[in-house]
């Protein structure tokens, strides 16, 4: 089971956008990246195109190292380490600050 899953509210802990928060788009495990809505956005030029015939400045969010982003907690809203605990036979994941459920 994994401790990070897609949709997760997570803050970052580390570079620029340190303290920003977001959902989680997406999770590479191989190259341990993370993409969190609205975080690390930098500007990126584009060329004209036949569907973009003006080219110009667009905004894309760039990928994140997972070690930098921790899973905000439900009840304290602060970064919080996760442990997986067996509860009525089935692994979920816990907030290790607050003892909540997660998702």
């Amino acid at each position: 089971m994994q401790k990070l899953k897609i949709d997760d509210e997570v803050i970052v802990l580390a570079g620029k956008d340190k303290g920003k928060t977001g959902k989680l788009v997406s999770i590479n495990s191989k190259k341990k990246k993370v993409l969190v809505q609205g975080v690390n956005v930098i500007k990126k030029s584009m060329k004209p195109t036949q569907e973009n015939p003006d080219g110009g400045f667009i905004e894309v969010e760039r990928p994140l190292d997972i070690s930098n982003i921790a899973i905000v907690s439900p009840k304290t809203n602060k970064a919080t380490r996760v442990r997986i605990e067996e509860k009525d036979g089935k692994k979920v994941r816990v907030a290790t600050k607050c003892g909540s459920v997660l998702s």
